[in-house]
């Protein structure tokens, strides 16, 4: 099997994880009915919440988290692959994962991936965040071999990451996912040249769900949910910040053409580096 059809759930997940989840629920569905196979969400489905004390109120270890619950019933009751692009899960107290979660046609979790890399930012809106004082940072990359297509986990910030991409695509991976809750500013300005980037440097498919509009916790995400192909062509795009869904069929062929053609992953040779350092006149001379 070279053909996949895949979605992208875009959301505008609120505070409430009931909400959410009849939400994704009615997204994934409307997507599987027009044929989809593999259904992403975005990067925190299942609840947007900015308070710490409110995030801890609500959610649950992953055991006993509704949302993946509702996830692995849905999964089987549709035949599908289901990846939850992240949801907040209580590790301990104070302490949570930002965690995707795989399920198989059979209903079946089959892998999980923790946000490796921490939001810890400054932006020049005056918007602040800092990730790591909620969340225990993942530390290991992971790749999802089901048979039928190799899949490489990862969530929002990750995508400045190239590293982590690289090394998912040597290891064979043909999709890479980057389910996200970009900021709207960052979104303006990096989201789309992030991801024709990664797809276009790794020869891979990147399906990246996200979160879209003005949330209830005041929060402001981006949208544009995509798939970009190894080509670095966008596919498919929900143009804007509006919740619903998007569908279309890749070939997995193309990873294999667009690795022989730009054959970079193989062609990379090790190197020393080393650096120079100007001194005396030359450095305190004038720049002509």
């Amino acid at each position: 099997m070279t053909r996949l059809n895949v979605a992208c759930i875009q959301m505008r997940s609120t505070t409430s994880i009931e909400e959410n989840i009849e939400v994704m629920d009615g997204f994934v569905r409307g997507a599987a009915s027009d044929g989809a196979n593999y259904v992403q969400t975005p990067e925190m489905t299942g609840l947007l919440q900015r308070s710490r004390k409110g995030l801890f109120e609500a959610i649950q270890s992953e055991e006993n988290d509704k949302l993946l619950n509702h996830a692995a019933k849905l999964s089987a009751k549709l035949g599908i692959w289901l990846h939850i692009g992240s949801t907040a899960v209580k590790l301990e107290k104070e302490l949570a994962a930002n965690r995707a979660a795989l399920f198989s046609p059979q209903g079946n979790c089959v892998a999980t991936y923790d946000k490796i890399h921490m939001f810890d930012v400054d932006l020049d809106n005056g918007e602040s965040w800092r990730e790591s004082k909620v969340y225990r940072g993942g530390e290991v990359c992971r790749i999802v071999d089901v048979g039928i297509f190799k899949l490489g986990l990862s969530i929002c910030y990750d995508l400045r990451f190239p590293n982590l991409y690289q090394l998912q695509a040597k290891a064979g991976a043909e999709i890479l996912t980057a389910p996200a809750a970009f900021t709207r500013q960052t979104g303006q300005a990096h989201w789309h040249t992030l991801l024709r980037t990664r797809a276009i440097e790794n020869g891979a498919y990147v399906i990246a769900a996200a979160q879209g509009g003005d949330h209830e916790d005041g929060r402001e995400t981006f949208g544009h949910s995509m798939v970009v192909n190894p080509w670095g062509e966008v596919l498919m795009e929900i143009d804007g910040e509006e919740p619903g869904y998007g569908t279309i069929e890749i070939d997995l062929d193309e990873v294999l053409k667009a690795r022989a053609k730009i054959p970079n992953l193989s062609n990379e040779r090790p190197y020393k580096f080393e650096e120079v350092k100007v001194s005396g006149d030359e450095a305190a001379g004038e720049v002509a």
